[in-house]
């Protein structure tokens, strides 16, 4: 069974990872999450989940403005053609429902399956944004807790320049 919003919550306690969650109507959207700006400090992102060709499968975490390039990523990660994944594989790999795509998820694909891919722009953000697991609340994380999170999880992000941005 997928972890839910307290279990991700009580994996930061133990890290003695500190965040703030802010709750909100359910957004699916960047747009619609563009409501909040101004209400919720930090970068705020969209998330990505993509496969190539061979089956390897990537989420892809950037800020939410960034011109994101397929072919240009494909390159930069060294895989053959990217595609978007379907919501029953990001069901199945990261146990959350689209419009909630978050790198969060990560504590989800626990045979660390999904390769975490983030922003290099992203990531020179103090405070960043991400779904809980849900798209019903915000919860701000400091940049180097999110890598602590992920280290945690068993994952290694790649950090690449997604756009010139």
């Amino acid at each position: 069974m997928p972890a839910k919003s307290a279990d991700l919550f009580a994996f930061l306690d133990r890290l003695a990872i500190p965040y703030h969650i802010t709750s909100h109507a359910a957004l699916f959207t960047v747009e619609q999450s563009q409501s909040l700006r101004g209400q919720i400090p930090g970068g705020h992102s969209k998330n990505l989940f993509l496969k190539d060709k061979k089956g390897a499968l990537f989420l892809v975490v950037a800020l939410e403005n960034a011109a994101i390039d397929l072919r240009s990523l494909q390159r930069s990660l060294g895989t053959a053609r990217l595609s978007f994944a379907s919501a029953d594989l990001l069901r199945a790999m990261l146990g959350v429902e689209p419009g909630a795509v978050t790198p969060f998820a990560a504590l989800n694909d626990t045979d660390q399956k999904v390769t975490i891919v983030l922003d290099a722009a992203m990531m020179q953000q103090e405070r960043l944004n991400y779904h809980p697991l849900v798209n019903t609340m915000t919860t701000t994380i400091g940049r180097e807790d999110l890598l602590k999170f992920l280290a945690a999880t068993g994952h290694r992000p790649q950090i690449v320049a997604l756009s010139d941005r």
